[in-house]
């Protein structure tokens, strides 16, 4: 492979080159082939591999490679993005990557085109510096802010079916808290989603005695809902269940309603799985619940909570952290759920990227400076990666 001729544009560009390209979920809008013109330019082999589920639309994927030989080290991201909102409340056009103030504007500036643009930006350097003993990929889907059924889980079977291997995996998801590199992710708690309907009997709120009210039996099973679930471990925050949403659909002043609706999400750690979390909620609504009839029914999850232990490779891209910021980072597995958690039954994986304080929020934006020095510290992790090979 020859590398690409000329110099190679700045994480900057290519954040900026991204975010001009509305890839709302499912829509790529061009985002992914750009990367693959930049990546391809420059000696990568790449593909854009599409995928769909019944019912619902396609989705465009891009996997790459430079090198044929092992260790092989993947760049892992997404580059669709959440909707804008309201586009009158922002500062700048979300799509249009203004530079204003020393920082970068738009929809995916911190999630996470800022995280890609630094992560290409850093392999085209990389590889554009002389031969490389082993390879660099890049794993970048369009449906990480969607279902994530046609991304990264399918983008990474078709991979292996191909006999593609990966050794390590570093995902650029905004991981900073308040200044770039203060954090890794090393993992990833699960998520669970519940719905419970409870039952009673409609009638008129006069007659009571001929009525059945189902939100009387509410306040015993929200409290035996959101009762701690554990304290903890080592590696993890303790689990949390919170009630999102409460229905009974009603508009009337003088009715008592026949049902209530509840949904709840328990965002768990490794203490455990969705079967044991399940059977847990289970007993305690079937403890709590006064009255005749409930229904309880759990939306299919592939969020289960994972870490990677702290070792050579989380050492390694502290180290690079350091080498390029001066801070130590902290191992953290707080947050929401990522593909990381799809990557982790392949590889290794840690996160590390832009500071995400304003991600899915109007006037997302970083620093520009930290667009650059992300580029730096994927640099400097290729160098120690490489040269411990």
């Amino acid at each position: 492979m020859e590398p690409m001729s000329g110099t190679s544009p700045s994480a900057l560009d290519i954040a900026r080159a991204l975010i001009a390209f509305p890839s709302v979920t499912p829509a790529d809008a061009g985002a992914l082939r750009y990367l693959k013109g930049l990546l391809d330019e420059a000696g990568f082999s790449s593909e854009i591999v599409a995928f769909s589920s019944p019912g619902a639309p396609t989705i465009d994927n891009l996997y790459a490679r430079w090198g044929s030989v092992a260790p092989n080290f993947v760049f892992a991201g997404h580059t669709d993005v959440v909707p804008p909102g309201e586009i009158s409340q922002w500062r700048f056009d979300p799509f249009a990557g203004a530079v204003a103030e020393g920082r970068l504007w738009g929809r995916g500036a911190a999630d996470m085109k800022g995280g890609v643009a630094a992560a290409v930006a850093a392999a085209l350097r990389f590889v554009a510096a002389g031969p490389l003993k082993g390879s660099i990929s890049f794993l970048i889907t369009g449906d990480e802010e969607g279902p994530a059924t046609d991304g990264t889980v399918k983008l990474l079977q078709w991979a292996l079916a191909k006999g593609e291997r990966f050794d390590h995996c570093v995902l650029g998801e905004p991981t900073s808290v308040a200044a770039l590199g203060d954090t890794i992710k090393n993992g990833r708690r699960g998520s669970l989603t519940g719905r419970l309907r409870l039952v009673g009997k409609q009638g008129h709120v006069a007659y009571p005695h001929l009525a059945e009210n189902p939100i009387r039996a509410l306040a015993p099973i929200l409290c035996a809902l959101q009762s701690p679930l554990d304290s903890g471990t080592t590696d993890f925050d303790a689990s949390n269940l919170e009630v999102i949403g409460i229905d009974v659909g009603n508009r009337a002043t003088n009715v008592i309603p026949g049902e209530v609706r509840l949904v709840f999400n328990a965002r768990f750690n490794d203490l455990w799985t969705p079967a044991t979390l399940r059977a847990e909620i289970e007993r305690r609504i079937a403890t709590a619940a006064d009255v005749a009839r409930y229904e309880l029914i759990f939306d299919p999850t592939n969020a289960i909570a994972f870490s990677t232990a702290r070792g050579a490779f989380t050492d390694l891209v502290a180290r690079a952290i350091s080498d390029v910021t001066g801070r130590r980072p902290v191992l953290s597995t707080s947050g929401g759920t990522s593909d990381a958690r799809f990557i982790k039954d392949v590889c290794p994986v840690v996160e590390v990227g832009l500071v995400g304080a304003s991600m899915h929020g109007v006037d997302e934006n970083v620093a520009v400076d930290d667009v650059e020095a992300l580029c730096q510290i994927y640099e400097r992790t290729l160098s120690l990666y490489f040269a411990s090979t």
